[in-house]
């Protein structure tokens, strides 16, 4: 089948009448044109073709797409105007999305952010720290006599899954079918809006049959681990109500389970395939600590939405109360207007714009533990590999959805160097 056959046969909305013609561009979130070459590749071409800071797109059920860093910051920095209440595409999907507090808006969402931060925050993650680094050890160790690896399926979907749930205390044979429902919910099947929304319902009911039985059981109990922090703290002043503390509990597994697992393997693709930049690092530990965020800056892997809350006239574009705005991170950070020379990856950066993390009220609460997460990999992996590429004939796969994925990151090094 062509290319031409397939994009013919996607569903596409009308356009609306508040959308000018000027402004319609075919843009497939979950099937971006030129992924083979890579999703940050494929994503940024929009900042080069002519196409508007604000387009709209009749695919994935019909909505805006914003293409420059400074929008989507201001989207996410302005709940008022911008709501949360919706932030998975397609519109029907994200309306079935129940995890809290992502889909509040201020006030109601401030106490469960407060809460979320008493688990989170950077003096509990440094308490963290050994705890990580020898998981992170625990991995690479085998492999440096073997002199490869695939890196996606071996440490990036292991190490911080293996973090993730040792903090909340649940085992990792459960870890198969919870990837599962990480991936329907971040990359939902279907060829049409109700047939993703089905799909990623039942992810986020199959998360919530799944942690129902775990909260009931640690209510009211004294253990340490991050879920019974979470259900056992209070939402102002009074106990957090089942129903919400089934969404919170959800949000973590599905952040712990899919966002930092695919960051990592599109930085070491980058890695394996910039030496130089290895090299740059291998003896500079302070160097290293301060690059990690470049390292998000250069590889965000998150596009969710926000709900425009009241009609308006933005950025002289009318918008209509419902609609819905998506946001790739990727085209904040490799915004030549927000980052000089974007493309490449500069240790010594000073200050690197980007939403990897999103920003505002709804900035991700887990930033810090994937920050120990990032800087410890590379740590303790040059450690022991100084040196390594990718596999001659390397092709890794592409994913993009709401959280980017890549498989298929064959890596090699000379095992007599490394260790």
């Amino acid at each position: 089948m062509t290319q031409t056959a397939i994009d013919d046969s996607r569903v596409r909305a009308p356009r609306p009448p508040h959308v000018p013609e000027a402004l319609v561009r075919d843009i497939d979130m979950y099937a971006i044109d030129g992924i083979e070459n890579g999703f940050h590749e494929a994503w940024k071409a929009l900042q080069t073709d002519g196409t508007p800071e604000l387009a709209w797109t009749p695919l994935t059920g019909g909505h805006w797409v914003a293409t420059r860093g400074e929008v989507i910051k201001e989207i996410y920095s302005d709940p008022s105007r911008f709501s949360s209440q919706v932030i998975f595409l397609p519109k029907e999907a994200g309306e079935k999305y129940g995890m809290v507090p992502t889909r509040m808006d201020p006030p109601e969402h401030t106490p469960y952010r407060k809460l979320l931060d008493t688990g989170l925050n950077p003096a509990q993650i440094r308490k963290m720290e050994d705890q990580v680094r020898q998981a992170a050890a625990d991995l690479i160790e085998p492999m440096v006599a073997r002199g490869h690896c695939d890196f996606a399926a071996e440490y990036a979907n292991v190490f911080p899954v293996k973090v993730f749930m040792a903090m909340a205390d649940l085992p990792m044979s459960d870890v198969p079918k919870l990837a599962v429902f990480a991936q329907d919910m971040t990359r939902p099947s279907g060829n049409t809006p109700e047939e993703m929304a089905a799909t990623l319902d039942a992810a986020n009911r199959g998360f919530d049959a799944y942690v129902d039985p775990i909260i009931r059981e640690r209510r009211g109990k004294d253990g340490t681990d991050l879920i019974s922090v979470m259900v056992n703290g209070a939402i102002n002043g009074e106990p957090m109500p089942h129903d919400k503390a089934v969404g919170l509990i959800s949000l973590l597994l599905l952040g712990g389970l899919d966002t930092v697992v695919n960051f990592l393997s599109f930085a070491m693709i980058y890695l394996a395939r910039h030496p130089e930049k290895v090299a740059e690092i291998r003896d500079d530990e302070l160097k290293l600590r301060r690059g990690v965020e470049e390292l998000f800056r250069r590889f965000p892997v998150v596009s969710d939405a926000r709900m425009v809350a009241a009609d308006q006239t933005y950025r002289g574009v009318e918008l209509k109360q419902g609609d819905m705005i998506l946001l790739p991170t990727a085209l904040h950070g490799l915004d030549p207007d927000e980052n000089e020379d974007p493309w490449n990856l500069d240790w010594d950066r000073k200050a690197p714009q980007h939403s990897t993390f999103a920003a505002g009220p709804h900035r991700c609460a887990g930033l810090h533990l994937a920050r120990l997460e990032a800087t410890v990999t590379l740590q303790e992996w040059i450690r022991r590999i100084p040196e390594f590429s990718l596999a001659p004939g390397a092709n890794p796969i592409y994913h993009s959805g709401i959280v980017a994925a890549v498989e298929n990151v064959p890596l090699i090094w000379d095992a007599g160097k490394a260790g």
